[in-house]
C-alpha cells in the first residue's frame, strides 16, 4: 500500500513463523482469577505507521487531520525485535476480575481513595450549557469502577481505573503466584495487535471491517451522542457502550479485543519523538516522562484512532469511562 514491494512480504513471513505448529489454537493458561494468558511467540515487525494526511483523509472523510490526528507521533515506521516470548491476557480485565482482586488484597482504586471519583456517562447531560463536547461528567466521587454511568456485568471489562491501579494489579497477582505480571510494553502492544499484519487493523485497511472485529463507534452508539454520528461507522457491532470480553473473533495470535471496547494503558511513557531513537529490540519506552500511553481505542472510538499505529496518552492518574486493563506475563514465570 505504501511500503516497498518487500515489505509487503513481511506479513506473510511473519505470520507463517508465528503460527507454525498452532494448527491446534493458541497455548492458554488460567490463573487464580479467571484470566486467561496466550502465548505469543519472539519474533520482528514494523511499528507506526507512514501514512499521509491527504491519503488518510481520502479513506476517512470529515476528519479535520490537523486537529484529529499528530501523524510524526506514529513515525518512523521502524522494525523492533520482540526477543523473548510472552503470555498476554486474552482478554481485558474485567470487572468480576478486578472485584475478585480488591476482595483479596484490600487495595483502594485511585479513585476511591483520593475522594475525587471517576468519570460516567450521564444521558441526561446538557453539553450546550458547557465547554465539554460529550455526555460525560466528573470527576464525580459518583463515578468509579463500579458506576462509570451504565451497566456492566461482571465479564465486561473494567473501566475508570488509574494506571497506578494497573501496577497494584499487576504487584499483587505477581506476589501471589509467584510469577512476573505487568503491563505490556507499548512495541509488545502493537505486536500482539498486528499479530503478523501490516495493514491499519488486523483485519485489513477497511475501516468498514470493524464492524465485526471490534466494538467501535458505529450506528449502535451514535444515537447516545448526535453531535458525533457523522464519524459514526456504517451499521452495528450490537453494542452501544462496553461489551462483555471476547465478543469479537480473537486475531491470529489468539487475542481478543486488542482494538476497541477499552483502550489499554502499557508501561511506557509517551514522546511524541521517541520512534526515531527507539532501540530495534525490545525497547522499553523513554526513561520518565509525564503520560502514560494507553492502546488500542474503546467503545466509543473513532475507526481513525482504532488503527494498530494510533497512540494516545494520559496522566497516570487519569480514570475514564474508556480505558482499562490487560496484562502481561513474562514467560518462563507461568
Amino acid at each position: 500500500m505504501r511500503n516497498p514491494r518487500w515489505l509487503l512480504l513481511l506479513p506473510v513471513l511473519l505470520t507463517a513463523c508465528t503460527t507454525a505448529g498452532r494448527q491446534h489454537g493458541p497455548d492458554v493458561f488460567e490463573n487464580s482469577l479467571g484470566m486467561k494468558f496466550v502465548l505469543l511467540p519472539a519474533g520482528e515487525f514494523l511499528m507506526g505507521s507512514d501514512e499521509t494526511p491527504a491519503s488518510l483523509a481520502r479513506e476517512f472523510p470529515g476528519y479535520d487531520m490537523a486537529r484529529f490526528l499528530k501523524l510524526d507521533d506514529e513515525a518512523p515506521v521502524h522494525r523492533v525485535r520482540i526477543s523473548q516470548p510472552f503470555w498476554l491476557g486474552q482478554h481485558e480485565v474485567t470487572v468480576g476480575q478486578f472485584r475478585q482482586f480488591l476482595a483479596a488484597s484490600g487495595y483502594v482504586p485511585e479513585s476511591i481513595a483520593d475522594g475525587s471519583g471517576g468519570y460516567g456517562y450521564n444521558p441526561n447531560y446538557d453539553p450546550a450549557t458547557t465547554v465539554r463536547r460529550d455526555a460525560f461528567e466528573g470527576r464525580d466521587p459518583k463515578y468509579s469502577w463500579m458506576n462509570p454511568g451504565f451497566q456492566q456485568s461482571d465479564e465486561q471489562p473494567v473501566v475508570n481505573v488509574t494506571w497506578h491501579d494497573a501496577q497494584a494489579l499487576a504487584r499483587w497477582l505477581s506476589d501471589k503466584e509467584k510469577k512476573h505480571y505487568r503491563l505490556p510494553t507499548e512495541a509488545e502492544w502493537e505486536y500482539a495487535c498486528r499479530a503478523g499484519s501490516r495493514t491499519r487493523y488486523a483485519h485489513g485497511d477497511e475501516p468498514s471491517g470493524l464492524a465485526g472485529a471490534a466494538n467501535t463507534f458505529d450506528a449502535e452508539a451514535a444515537g447516545y451522542w448526535p453531535r458525533w454520528q457523522g464519524f459514526a461507522l456504517a451499521g452495528s457491532d450490537g453494542f452501544a457502550f462496553t461489551a462483555p470480553v471476547g465478543s469479537f473473533p480473537a486475531n491470529a495470535f489468539g487475542v481478543h479485543d486488542m482494538v476497541g471496547n477499552v483502550w489499554e494503558w502499557v508501561a511506557d511513557w509517551h514522546d511524541e519523538h521517541w520512534y526515531a531513537r527507539s532501540p530495534a529490540t525490545d525497547p522499553q519506552g523513554p526513561e520518565s516522562g509525564t503520560v502514560k500511553v494507553r492502546r488500542g481505542g474503546s467503545w466509543h472510538t473513532w475507526s481513525l484512532y482504532a488503527r494498530c499505529a494510533f497512540r494516545n496518552w494520559n496522566t497516570p492518574q487519569t480514570r475514564y469511562t474508556l480505558v482499562g486493563i490487560r496484562l502481561l506475563v513474562e514467560a518462563g514465570a507461568e
